[in-house]
Order: C-alpha cells, then structure tokens, then sequence
C-alpha cells in the first residue's frame, strides 16, 4: 500500500465523543498511527450512543475512530499514568480533550509532557476555552449551537429556534484541530520545536457563522431565522414543485434572466422590482409568489432538469440514501469499507500520499497487550 502523507508519525489520542477523534481520524486516514486511550470497561462514550447497533458496535462510534489502536488506561491509575505519560512522551501529536485543568492534574499537561518531549504537538480541544468560567460549562453540540446563535438562524421564521441535523460544530471544531495540529508540524519542520494548539467549539462556531458573523460584525445586524432563503441572495431557496420541494441557487442577475426565460417570464428579468439582486431580496415575497406559480405545474424532477440544462443551479433534496447513491452514479466512491464496517471515505484525496481506511475502528483495549508491552520496553 502506498504510504499515506503522516506516515512515521504517532499521534496520542486522550479525547473522546466527536471533535478529538475526527481530528485524530483524520491524521490516521493520512497515514498516522494513532493510538486511542480509553476509560478501562467504558471507553468512549459514544460506543453507548445508539441504536443503531451493528454487530462491530454502535454506528456513532464506529464512524469516528477507524485507523487507530485503543488501549485502556485508568488514568488515576499509577502504573498506568505512567504508561500514559510514555506514551506521550514519545508522541509527535497529543490530542485531548478534557476539560481545562483535568489534563494537568493527571500529569499530562503541555508544560509536562514539552519539558521531556519539546517537539511534540499538543492539541487541546475544550468547550469555551481553558479560562476559570469556561471550565465549568458543559460543552455538548446541542449546547453550543444555541449558545453560539446558530440555532437563532435555523428554522422557519416564526417557528422555533432549530438544531442544524448533524454535529456541525463538533465537526468543525474537530476540522479546525486537525488544521492547527498540522500547521504546528510544519512549523515543527522549521523549528526543531512542537508547540501547543488551542481550539475550542464556541471559537469554531462563532467562525462557522461566516456570512451572518460578518453582517453582526460589519454593519451591526443581528439575523434572524428566514427557514431556506438566504440573507443575502435571491431567490436562494427551496420551491414547491407539483410532487415536492427542490432547490434554486441563482447567484447573479444573468442566472435569474435564464431562469425568467425557462419559466415563460422573460420580462421579469427586467423589471424593477427584480433586475438586480438588492431588488430581487426587498421583494422577495413577490418574486417567491411568481416562482412558485409556475413550479407547482411540473414534478421536482423535471424542473431539475430543466434549470440545470438551462445553466441555472437547482438540485432534488435527497435523503441520506440518496445522498450516497447521487455521489456514487457522480463517480465520487464515497464509502469505504474495512473488515466489514463501512465508513464515509475521507474527502481529501491526494494524488501521491492518498488517504487510506488501514484499519477497522478498534473493540475497546483491543490492542492492551501489543501496546503495553511496546511501552514498558
């Protein structure tokens, strides 16, 4: 097999549930060997999250943690701090995720573990941040998606706030880590030195606000919810055709005058009240109004084809399966299997260190005893 990109390189991996181990599953998808240390008898919390259950475990889990190997280490243990503390010490990368202070205490915090191994990279992941307020704050996604205002945007306008349907902070958070830890160790190819990389979810959700962060911070709007339009474009929404809905993205005001044209209503390209984008967003109801007039005659479907021919951007809104089947008939091979658990292949493809699934996410302590023989040695 051809080596992956961070081959060579040991990743201690001290985190749990969903931003850590994404981190650390992808440094193991780019060729790492990651090492994943777990509660003895309960590890990580999300091999409890389900159903749905396969026979390999819960599916949460089994999602996050393929590429690595679990030994289980009581940690206020202190025969196995001390193997804990080995195995950092000899870690190009250290992840955790406990809260502030908790890592310290056990003796495996940065200023411990640089002093004897001053080029490791050590990624802490927190809720709010390593300050004495944030440490008491429980950081679950849910949580932060309301406490961050992303739930403030999220839903139909006069219904209630909503969650976004996946652990999108969790995930960004975790995306965000794996780009510092390896910053650092570039940094590292210059330095001689490692370094510590401080990500928290509430930093990576105020930044995955994007758009509506800069308007607040900018102009000094406070968004609201506006269900599937957009803020800033229109029409940039979802259409009810005459068996359901489907969605339109016309980003400029040449796509919407191909989209007046397919629809019979040339002239609407030109008229005042939606020529421009400005205009298209003052009167947004009215043009909503007319769209949908004409969508509801045709099937979703056949008006996805027709845009899309036309150069105007429209899509189906898949279900999951549906997702996977698009992305597959597209050529994308989006899954990966090993030893019979399927997994979401890694999106970054590399053209000579291609990412790769190497190993089925572990049992828990699967690999005590290689792993604690290696480290007493």
């Amino acid at each position: 097999m051809t080596q992956g990109a961070l081959d060579g390189l040991l990743v201690a991996d001290f985190s749990r549930v969903l931003a850590g181990p994404l981190c650390t599953q992808t440094l193991g998808d780019l060729g790492a060997d990651v090492v994943k240390v777990e509660r003895p008898g309960a590890g990580d919390d999300t091999r409890t999250w389900g159903p749905p259950f396969v026979e390999q475990g819960a599916t949460y889990y089994l999602g996050l943690n393929r590429n690595k190997r679990s030994i289980a280490l009581d940690l206020a243990d202190p025969d196995d701090a001390r193997l804990a503390r080995r195995l950092a010490d000899r870690a190009d990368v250290v992840v955790e995720s406990f809260r502030p202070g908790t890592i310290e205490r056990l003796g495996l915090g940065y200023d411990a573990v640089s002093q004897a191994n001053p080029r490791v990279v050590y990624c802490s992941i927190s809720a709010f941040g390593s300050g004495e307020q944030a440490a008491r704050l429980p950081g679950y996604d849910l949580l932060l998606q309301a406490m961050s205002g992303l739930m403030s945007v999220t839903g139909e306008p006069e219904g209630r706030p909503l969650k976004v349907g996946a652990a999108l902070i969790d995930m960004i958070c975790g995306l965000y880590a794996t780009t510092g830890v390896l910053a650092a160790l570039q940094a590292r190819e210059r330095t001689g030195r490692g370094q510590r990389v401080e990500v928290s979810l509430m930093d990576s959700a105020l930044a995955g606000l994007l758009n509506q962060a800069s308007a607040h911070l900018m102009a000094g709007v406070v968004p609201g919810r506006l269900g599937n339009r957009h803020p800033s474009i229109a029409p940039y929404e979802t259409f009810r055709a005459a068996d359901g809905d489907f969605a339109v993205a016309v980003g400029n005001d040449a796509i919407f005058k191909r989209l007046c044209a397919l629809i019979g209503r040339p002239e609407l390209g030109h008229d005042e009240r939606f020529a421009t984008n400005a205009a298209r967003l003052e009167n947004r109801e009215e043009l909503g109004a007319i769209l949908e007039g004409s969508f509801h005659r045709e099937p979703a479907a056949e008006w996805v084809q027709r845009l899309s021919a036309a150069g105007v951007p429209a899509g189906p809104i898949n279900d999951i399966g549906e997702a996977f089947a698009f992305a597959a008939a597209l050529g994308l091979d989006p899954v990966w299997e090993v030893d019979g658990v399927r997994g979401v292949r890694s999106p970054v493809k590399l053209s000579e260190t291609p990412a790769a699934a190497r190993r089925r996410p572990p049992a828990l302590s699967e690999h005590d005893g290689e792993l604690r023989a290696w480290l007493d040695g």
